[in-house]
């Protein structure tokens, strides 16, 4: 197994626990809500990883406004995306928006074959499939 599989791997296991706390500490406030408290916590743990490596801080030098760009919309796009998450999971099922949610690896594929000049290959296009299928089962009534 390569690295970024493993990596893959495990972030798939507390993205899976993620959802089910999250919608148990919203029991008593808004998606909103939690979502700040949530996004403090990311971000206080976030800085305490750079802190924790002196090769995580030397990193800061490499930036280029490009690069501070481009995360910055990648910071609004994760805004939206986890408004919206919260404030489904608050009303909603977890079970089902998590399924539904998952589905944006749709629009990752499309943009990284358009943006990252990807390859797609019949294994992606037809795990792709299955995924659109799924998504279809869930939201079609």
């Amino acid at each position: 197994m390569k690295q970024y599989q493993l990596f893959a791997l495990i972030s798939m296991v507390f993205a899976g626990f993620t959802a089910v706390i999250a919608k148990a500490g919203l029991k008593n406030i808004n998606g909103d809500t939690g979502l700040a408290i949530r996004s403090s916590f990311v971000f206080i743990f976030a800085w305490m990883i750079i802190f924790s490596s002196n090769n995580n801080i030397k990193d800061f030098s490499n930036l280029t406004k490009r690069d501070v760009f481009i995360l910055g919309c990648s910071a609004i796009s994760t805004t939206l995306s986890w408004l919206f998450y919260y404030r489904a999971i608050k009303i909603g099922a977890v079970s089902e928006v998590a399924l539904i949610d998952k589905a944006s690896i749709i629009i990752t594929l499309l943009l990284s074959f358009i943006f990252l000049n990807e390859q797609l290959t019949f294994k992606i296009a037809f795990g792709a499939l299955l995924i659109i299928s799924g998504l279809l089962v869930l939201t079609v009534k």
